[in-house]
């Protein structure tokens, strides 16, 4: 019998280009049979597939079309159609709007545009989006990145999971997380920037979300280069009272 508990796999967790151990941001949320792949970051294609062959995925989704959350789809499109899998079916992909286009610039080689809508089901999210997909309930929240990027929140009958994606702090990922078993949130700033945009969390804010939102526990990730894992750890701890840990590549989380 498959495990019914909601289940966090690490893929990846670097950025913004994988290291020697680390793939870059992708994630894979299980829960029995029902299998999604959270973002197809740099090299996450590889470490995916220990757990779940690409013709089982129930779904694709992706947060914002920046390479290190989104660049593996490319790959993926080739496996799906043009190597040793027999696709019944396109894979339901949800993304920002303009994704099957972004894919097909990148993919098309001659006069005629490649086929991405034989490998994917493409559906462009917004704020506010809800997919059913299994046992599995995902709403979408646009965020604040600079670009059209989104968090998603994952309710399942044993627990519930949001993921940040890459944005700044902001009401729309604090109410989506409001009550979550776990909120796995992205820490790519060792400082908040000075007279631009900010577009990322500090470790520091990783805690005060969590908080705000009163989730249960908080896992940081996206961690950028100039932190270790372990200070993103302590110095969200500082603004978070409840468990705090790392997302390591090849970790599973279960929840709650």
């Amino acid at each position: 019998m498959s495990d019914a508990s909601l289940r966090l796999t690490v893929l990846g967790s670097a950025t913004p280009y994988p290291s020697a151990e680390n793939p870059c941001s992708g994630y894979l949320v299980s829960s029995g049979d029902t299998h999604v792949w959270v973002d197809a970051g740099s090299g996450t294609l590889g470490p995916l597939q220990r757990h779940v062959r690409l013709d089982r995925l129930d779904a694709i989704w992706i947060s914002h079309l920046h390479a290190d959350h989104s660049a593996d789809l490319l790959t993926a499109y080739y496996g799906l159609l043009y190597a040793d899998i027999g696709l019944a079916a396109p894979i339901p992909l949800y993304a920002p709007p303009g994704t099957a286009d972004r894919l097909a610039g990148f993919l098309t080689n001659t006069p005629a545009r490649s086929p991405i809508e034989s490998a994917f089901a493409v559906t462009e999210l917004y704020d506010g989006h809800q997919a059913d997909v299994g046992s599995l309930r995902l709403t979408s929240r646009a965020v604040a990145h600079g670009i059209p990027a989104f968090a998603v929140r994952v309710d399942a009958a044993t627990g519930s999971l949001v993921y940040s994606g890459d944005t700044a702090p902001c009401p729309s990922l604090t109410e989506l997380a409001r009550g979550c078993d776990v909120l796995l949130c992205e820490a790519e700033s060792a400082e908040a920037p000075a007279g631009e945009e900010q577009v990322h969390h500090t470790p520091e804010e990783c805690g005060a979300t969590a908080a705000a939102s009163a989730a249960g526990r908080l896992i940081v990730t996206h961690v950028g280069r100039p932190l270790t894992p372990h200070q993103a750890v302590t110095r969200a701890s500082t603004r978070f009272t409840g468990p705090v840990a790392y997302a390591s590549p090849g970790a599973t989380f279960s929840l709650p």
